[in-house]
This record gives structure tokens, sequence and C-alpha cells, in this order.
């Protein structure tokens, strides 16, 4: 909100973490606080500089891990990118098969599933989606097992393949595959067209 406060925030979570150690620090969508400085203009000039500081800083960062996570590494800034800062880039790409089972598993453990359901097929059918797709999929599911229960006081409170049908009818994943293919071999410096 006002100039200062998120390099006055990063400074204060690595003081938290040097007095804490071990610990991890973990940035989601880093991105928002790591972009370019050529291409955030002058306002992520001090975040990105206080962030470099940081992990550079005076003080060791002895049994603090960084990991920061991405849907757009191609405009992080180059120094914050290189080796000593952020030394593993690894893809997490789209999930297999047998992944989107797991979390479909995951999602479905606690709900009241009829004998009906065939997750494997779900599975099968949610190809190109991401884990947060496949979870908005149950709640979609779940949501049309009691929108029908609602209706039907008196027939069992079951979420039944005919509920992830309907789901799957307008099931359409946030993903696009080629967006996320673009950035597998992704590696610092890269330029992606």
């Amino acid at each position: 909100m006002y100039v200062g406060e998120s390099e006055r925030a990063i400074r204060d979570v690595f003081r938290r973490a040097r007095a804490a150690k071990p610990c991890i620090i973990f940035f989601d969508e880093i991105d928002t606080i790591g972009k370019a400085r050529d291409k955030s203009g002058d306002t992520g000039l001090n975040v990105v500089a206080t962030l470099l500081n940081e992990l550079d800083g005076i003080e060791e960062l002895k049994d603090v891990f960084i990991i920061g996570a991405t849907n757009r590494p191609d405009i992080l800034d180059t120094a914050l990118v290189r080796k000593g800062r952020f030394d593993e880039h690894i893809h997490i790409g789209l999930p297999t098969l047998e992944a989107r089972l797991q979390i479909l598993q995951i999602h479905t453990r606690k709900k009241p599933m009829a004998q009906d359901i065939d997750l494997n097929v779900v599975a099968e059918r949610t190809d190109g989606s991401s884990g947060a797709d496949i979870s908005g999929l149950v709640k979609n599911a779940v949501d049309f097992a009691v929108e029908e229960y609602e209706k039907a006081p008196d027939s069992e409170p079951l979420v039944k393949m005919a509920h992830f049908e309907a789901a799957l009818e307008t099931h359409v994943p946030n993903t696009m595959r080629e967006e996320a293919e673009r950035y597998e071999g992704w590696r610092p410096g890269m330029t992606l067209g």
C-alpha cells in the first residue's frame, strides 16, 4: 500500500527465517515480486533489489532454504534465477493419467460416494486438466449431488457417476496444453516465442 512496505516485508521474512532456522521460505507466484526490472518499470526495482540483497546478503542464509513457484519463469529477473540464488529449476507439468486418478482419490476420499463411480473413467476424461481443475470438477459433482438431494431429501445423499457426468459436460481445463508444454524445457536466459 505504501512505498517501501514490500521491501520491509521481504526484509522481515528473511530476518525471521534466520532467527528460526532451519526453515524454508516459500514464495508462491514469485514473478509478482521478482519480475525482470526492464519489464516492470521503476515500481518493482526496489523490491527485486531487496530480494537479491537478502539472498546474497551480509548475513549468511545458513539452514534457510528458499523456494519459489511461478507459472511465468520467462518474466523473472535474470539476476534472480542465476546460480547461487535459485539453483534448481524444476518444471511441473500437467498431471499424467495416474496422477489425475490419485488427485481424484484424494478429493473424493471424504465424500459419500456411490458404488457406480469409476474414477478411472473420470481420470481418462480429464486429460489436460491441472490438479486445481480436477478439484473443481469434484466440487461441481458434489454440488450436483447436493442439489439433487435438496430436491428429493428422501433419496440417499451420495455422489453418483451421473453427477460426475454432469460436471464433465461443462468441464474445461484452465491450462492450455500448449502453454504448459511451452515451459517444459525452459532454462534461465531462454526466450519463449
